[in-house]
């Protein structure tokens, strides 16, 4: 059980935070969710509702309120829209805190988080014997996307379809990098991810390729941690400290001038959720949390706005069609999505379309999916519906959880869209060295 003076200090805090809700309802109108259940218990002036009554509530009723706390994908729509400036990610993780600290979390996360996740040498070894295994227990589902499916029809895992583990993950392939780098060269840190790393290791193929086209140096420490978002999200406060720490140990000392992701919520995590969670850290490393924080930048925006592109043109004759769906965590929590739409017009081969609701949520919110599989495949199918529509035959985006809902609707649908990382666009056309 936590700390009550902790629970209680936690709670003055967010009391502090919800007086600025004006109960306008703005939030219900851009909510992923509510256009799906109507329920006012899944937009956040509902919860707010609930937060105002939290020390009541968890007395009462704990697990009815942590509930209805995970139900939401945290993509931070609500927040983008609100006009009163209502910080509600940072309420709703922090509410997360303080009931998994009255409960506890259950046994089967808390060895996720603090017997594997925060053992990142113990981690990718697990998950590489995994790929070397899961055939015996997957089967392929789609041979133009590359998907799988569960052999089974039980678990977590039964009626998605999704992208195996790669059979090389980027750490095998490229261990670390530390070039040197002149008094007038660039010099990046690269943090892939952990779904990048382990998932789409080609993504972070075209992110070193990109920097090296323009001279830029690269730093990637060996055995990176995660940034600690899905430990946070289920409410273990305890884990991702020791996460944030893990990469302070790597990030903190070394000399670069930017650190750049391809991963749209690792982007945002260490841009904006770990400032916002260094009270939990001591004076000294909140400094490193907030100097890192300060030069971060996902890969699309770095590059975008740090060297030269081609011109943006369309393909004469046509070229193939695509078309761009915006990250929750780029444009809603770092208005970044001009970047990206920039990198995949400077490839000529490609003539870029827009689709409707391009900014909508696709339904993925991380563990969300797995534990409302149900509710983010209806939001999911509007995503899916909106870029059939388009008519695009790629459809790109900047985060590689949505690239793997994307790919488990399109899949499913047997439709013969590709689905790419907006940086794999670029490098595609960059001369090869």
């Amino acid at each position: 059980m936590a700390d009550l003076r902790e629970l209680s200090r936690l709670l003055q805090e967010l009391d502090e935070q919800m007086i600025t809700c004006m109960r306008c309802g703005m939030c219900q109108a851009v909510c992923p969710l509510y256009a799906e259940t109507g329920k006012e218990t899944d937009v956040a002036r509902g919860k707010i509702v609930l937060l105002e009554r939290l020390s009541q509530n968890l007395l009462k009723d704990p697990k009815g309120v942590k509930q209805r706390l995970e139900n939401c994908l945290l993509c931070g729509s609500c927040a983008a829209a609100c006009p009163s400036g209502v910080k509600v990610l940072d309420l709703f993780l922090k509410a997360r805190a303080i009931i998994n600290g009255y409960l506890g979390l259950p046994p089967a996360k808390k060895a996720m988080f603090r017997l594997l996740l925060t053992r990142p040498a113990l981690f990718n070894q697990l998950l590489f014997a995994a790929s070397k295994l899961q055939g015996i227990f997957t089967r392929q589902a789609s041979d133009f996307l590359g998907s799988s499916c569960a052999r089974i029809e039980s678990g977590p895992l039964k009626d998605r379809h999704f992208m195996p583990l790669a059979r090389t993950p980027w750490h095998k392939q490229v261990p670390e990098i530390n070039e040197p780098a002149g008094s007038d060269e660039v010099k990046v840190a690269f943090f892939p991810g952990c779904l990048v790393d382990k998932v789409f290791p080609d993504v972070a193929g075209s992110v070193c390729k990109s920097l090296r086209h323009h001279q830029i140096k690269i730093y990637m420490p060996a055995t990176q941690s995660c940034c600690g978002i899905p430990a946070l999200s289920a409410g273990d406060t305890g884990s991702f400290v020791q996460l944030v720490r893990q990469n302070l140990a790597l990030f903190s000392g070394a000399e670069y001038q930017f650190l750049v992701t391809p991963c749209a919520t690792c982007t945002a995590t260490i841009k904006k959720i770990w400032p916002m969670m260094a009270e939990y850290f001591p004076p000294q490393e909140q400094e490193k949390i907030h100097r890192i924080a300060a030069r971060t930048m996902d890969i699309t925006q770095f590059l975008a706005e740090n060297v030269p592109l081609p011109p943006q043109t369309q393909s004469v004759g046509g070229g193939t069609v695509i078309t761009y769906h915006d990250p929750c965590h780029l444009k809603k929590s770092l208005n970044v999505h001009t970047q990206p739409r920039a990198l995949i017009r400077s490839n000529p081969d490609y003539a870029f379309v827009e689709m409707d609701e391009a900014d909508r949520c696709c339904g993925m919110g991380g563990s969300f999916g797995l534990q409302h599989y149900d509710l983010s495949k209806k939001v999911g199918d509007r995503k899916l519906h909106n870029i059939i529509q388009s008519k695009a035959v790629v459809v790109s985006t900047a985060c590689p959880a949505c690239m793997l809902q994307i790919i488990d609707m399109l899949s499913k649908s047997n439709s013969q869209i590709q689905v790419m990382h907006a940086v794999q666009i670029y490098a595609q056309n960059l001369p090869s060295k």
